[in-house]
This record gives C-alpha cells, structure tokens and sequence, in this order.
C-alpha cells in the first residue's frame, strides 16, 4: 500500500525565485491545457495535450519561457488534469463513491502551488534532496522514508511555507491490540467518546462504566482573529500591498488551526488503532448537520471526515478491524443495558435515566455503547416489549413537582 511522508525545507533566495518560476509554468501548463478541453467537443489525449501546451508553445516566443525549468514537473500536471477528468467523469456515471466531484477549475497565482518530479527528476543524496533544474534542498527529517520514494512533490502553501511530500510503499504490520472492539461517537466539544473505560467505583447503578473520552483543541480564540482580518481584507482594495499582508495573515492563522487539528487527529487515531482490533465509526450525514447555521462554523473546524479517513488508512496498515455503521442505527434512542427503546431525545438533553432498568446514561456515553455493539453485529432487541412506560430524562426530573408521583398522564418513574 502507498503512504505519502511530507517534511518541511527551507530554501535559498535564489532556489526561491527557481521554484517561483517552476510554479508559475506549471500553473500556466494546466489552464492552457484546460482551456483547450473546454473548448473541445472531445476531450484531448494527454499526449495530444502536451504537444500543444509544452512542445509547440515552448517554439513560440509568449511561451519560450517554459524551456527554462524541468520538462518533468510539466509533463506530470497535463496527466494530473487526465486523472481530474476521469474522476468527475466517474462521478457523474456513479462509478466512484463519496462527494461528487466536480470538473477541473483554473490554478489561481495566490492559492497552494505545487510541481511533482517523477523518478529521473529528483535523487535522495544522504540527507539533501536534489531538484532538477533547482538544486539540492534540505528537508527537516523527522522520522526516516520506509523505502525508496516514487515521487516527490514539492509544495509552498498560501502561508509561504515549503514542503516535499514523498509517496512510497509501505507493508502492513501485525500489532496485538489491547482491546476487541471500540464504538466511537463523535461529538464538538467532547470529539470523541469511546465505549472502552474503567468500571465506575460509585454512581446509581452498579452497571454503570466511565467512558473514555477526548475533548476536542479549542479553536474559537483563533477563529475569532481571522473573522476579523477577512472584514479587513473586505475593505482594502484589490493588488495592494496591504490586502496582501493581510492574506498572508489569514493564511498563517488558517494553518495554525489546521496544524492543530492534524496534529490532535493523528495522535488520537494512532491511539485508538494501536490498542483496539475493531474501530466502529457512525456514517454521519455532515453536509446535512452545517445547514444548521448556529453549529455549522463549528462543525467545519472539528475534522470529523479527516478523522474517519485517517482511522481507516491506519486500520489497513496496522491489520484491524474498521466499520461504519448506518446514519439511521437510534443509538442515542437506546438504552445500552437492557435495549429498552425511548425514542428521539432533544439536543439539550444529556443525561437519561431508562425506566426499565433503572440504570442513568450519559448521552454520548450510551450512544458510544450502542455503536459499538452494532458495529460488532451484537445489539439489543428492541422490540422486545410495549412502550408501557417512558423513559424519563434526568433534567426533567428535578423540575417536576414533587407532591405527586405521577407525572404525565401514563408517565410514572419507578
């Protein structure tokens, strides 16, 4: 299986204006190229491509300058436009699963850039990393390549930040897990709850069990400083030098918050892979949960879909176990303990007591719990009994009156 190792470098002022213009060729390469697809009836070869934006252009004197840097990077952006094409005409047949995808859009001078070199582009020489027609770069290595790489990618961020991103194969490893299986829930504030824990010393039922859980980076503080630089950035006027400073601000703040949460993210999922055989993850419907325009900013910043992602991919390489469970399972409408079934529950309730056993549930806890045993094929059958009684929630219950046990007409607490 393939993994890509990124590590950062820093380079000279002349390797600088070397990559400046690498990258302005292969930005130039890829909207030529895409103009042409747009404009045809037919979609080009690749190789019919690259005769008219890189072998005939470089003969014209508005292109001449794309014989000064490395045919490799350039070669390598018109078969990246081909693989962008199948992926959206994929997508549109329902042969490829996920997001759709939508059709190749024009590379902008102030987004990401980046130029990838092919084996016979780039050589790995001790501790330095040679470029063609750049020079040689030293990375920062924080931790060794597990083989020889077959590309490398060269990357520089909206932040001015330098990368090689180098893909290599890697073989799966066998690790004895602590644990069978875990259930996850994922939340905003708390980001995860987990359903392995230690049993509770006290509490109103001895059944009861502390989940593990993991509170999620607080990202408000920063959130808050880039809103207020793109109300900036809003009012100053376009190619000034100003509204540049500031772009490069938001930008900075914008990987901060990225960094954090990669960073946050990968200890966690390393974590939880590492010591459990089965990984249970619940399908969450995240394009519906960001219509909601109070939680959507918030939601945006937790990184469920990344973090689905990177479980999955260490589950492959580590030899586990991971599953996903339907969007429609009620697993916060189920007590864990017996399978009593109470219904949909408001957001603002966090704590239910079930009235069948008598046993008090945190919400996420409970819900962690029932994903878990689905995700195993092992859950409750609900359908056991009538809905003789309610379940009543706990923070109703001190607001209720308390001269008389009935509650409700049918509603009793035992």
């Amino acid at each position: 299986m393939k993994a890509r190792y990124q590590f950062r470098f820093y380079p000279t002022d002349q390797q600088q204006r070397s990559l400046a213009q690498l990258f302005g060729c292969v930005r130039v390469v890829w909207n030529d190229a895409l103009a042409i697809c747009k404009q045809s009836e037919k979609l080009p070869s690749n190789n019919d491509l690259q005769k008219l934006v890189i072998t005939q252009a470089k003969k014209t004197e508005s292109r001449a300058w794309l014989g000064e840097v490395s045919n490799i990077p350039l070669q390598q952006s018109i078969a990246d436009l081909g693989v962008a094409y199948k992926n959206f005409f994929e997508s549109l047949k329902g042969k490829r699963k996920g997001k759709k995808v939508g059709t190749p859009r024009f590379k902008k001078k102030t987004s990401q850039q980046s130029a990838r070199f092919r084996i016979g582009g780039f050589s790995i020489k001790g501790q330095r990393v040679y470029l063609a027609k750049i020079g040689e770069v030293s990375p920062i290595w924080s931790r060794e390549l597990p083989s020889a790489p077959s590309s490398v990618t060269v990357i520089k961020d909206c932040a001015n930040r330098y990368f090689l991103s180098f893909v290599v194969e890697i073989e799966p490893i066998q690790i004895d897990a602590k644990n069978q299986s875990i259930g996850i829930d994922l939340g905003i504030k708390t980001f995860a709850v987990m359903s392995n824990g230690a049993k509770s010393a006290t509490g109103d039922t001895p059944r009861g069990e502390l989940c593990e859980k993991a509170e999620s980076p607080i990202y408000s503080v920063l959130d808050r400083k880039i809103r207020k630089l793109q109300k900036k950035l809003a009012r100053q006027p376009k190619e000034s030098k100003r509204r540049a400073k500031t772009r490069i601000q938001i930008a900075k703040l914008h990987n901060r918050i990225a960094d954090t949460r990669k960073d946050f993210l990968h200890k966690l999922s390393t974590k939880i892979v590492s010591e459990n055989q089965t990984i249970v993850l619940e399908d969450l419907n995240v394009s519906g949960l960001v219509k909601n325009r109070r939680l959507a900013r918030s939601i945006s910043l937790q990184g469920w879909r990344e973090f689905r992602t990177q479980c999955e991919a260490k589950s492959a390489k580590l030899g586990r176990n991971f599953r996903v469970i339907s969007r429609w399972e009620p697993t916060s409408q189920v007590c864990s303990e017996c399978g009593y079934k109470w219904g949909k529950l408001d957001l603002s309730v966090r704590s239910v007591k079930c009235i069948n056993c008598n046993t008090q549930h945190d919400r996420d806890e409970n819900a962690a719990k029932n994903i878990n045993k689905v995700g195993i094929g092992h859950c409750h059958d609900s359908k056991w009994a009538q809905r003789r009684d309610k379940t009543t929630t706990v923070t109703h219950l001190s607001t209720k009156r308390q001269e008389s046990p009935r509650l409700q007409a049918g509603e009793y607490v035992k």
